[in-house]
């Protein structure tokens, strides 16, 4: 059986990953989203708070499993046995950066392979960054992530969000107290 893995930081997970997620589950026996635990990112979620998340996310997917990694992706592939690296691609600007990964990677492991998945276009705008700037803004999330992600969002900036709130609500009052 073909194990694939799947890993980014997934900070947090989003329908763009779970479409990427679902389509590698129909091609392999075998799927680990693989949660890297430190990315040179400004985190907004822990490591255990990710995969939490995550195995919430896919939890109707059978042969979908969720583990948390720290070092090198092609390490923690050849620990767990795997055969395939799986990469989502959005835009031009991914395929670069992936490109640039793909050579290193099969540099410092040539007997992993890679694959690399078009995200569906109904999800090539979304990414992790912009749905935490989405949600700090009390944007509406609907469609972007799973119902819990949105709810776990909505926890992280809920102090945020009502100081905002707050501020202009107090901005609109003092606007309108003038008329």
């Amino acid at each position: 059986m073909t194990i694939a893995v799947y890993p980014g930081s997934f900070d947090p997970i989003t329908n763009g990953h779970m479409d990427i997620a679902e389509r590698t589950a129909a091609l392999f026996g075998s799927v680990v989203v693989a949660v890297y635990d430190r990315p040179e990112k400004n985190l907004l979620f822990s490591v255990e708070e990710r995969v939490s998340l995550a195995k919430t996310a896919v939890k109707a997917m059978p042969n979908v499993s969720v583990m948390a990694f720290s070092g090198l992706a092609v390490d923690f592939i050849h620990r767990i046995k795997a055969d395939v690296m799986i990469r989502g691609l959005r835009a031009n600007s991914d395929f670069e950066r992936e490109f640039e990964m793909a050579l290193m990677n099969h540099k410092l492991a040539p007997d992993i392979e890679l694959v690399c998945l078009m995200t569906s276009a109904k999800y090539q705008f979304i990414s992790s960054s912009v749905i935490k700037e989405v949600a700090r803004n009390s944007g509406c999330l609907e469609g972007m992530v799973p119902d819990h992600v949105a709810a776990a969002l909505i926890t992280k900036y809920g102090d945020y969000i009502r100081e905002v709130e707050k501020r202009a609500g107090r901005q609109y009052n003092s606007l309108t107290k003038g008329a």
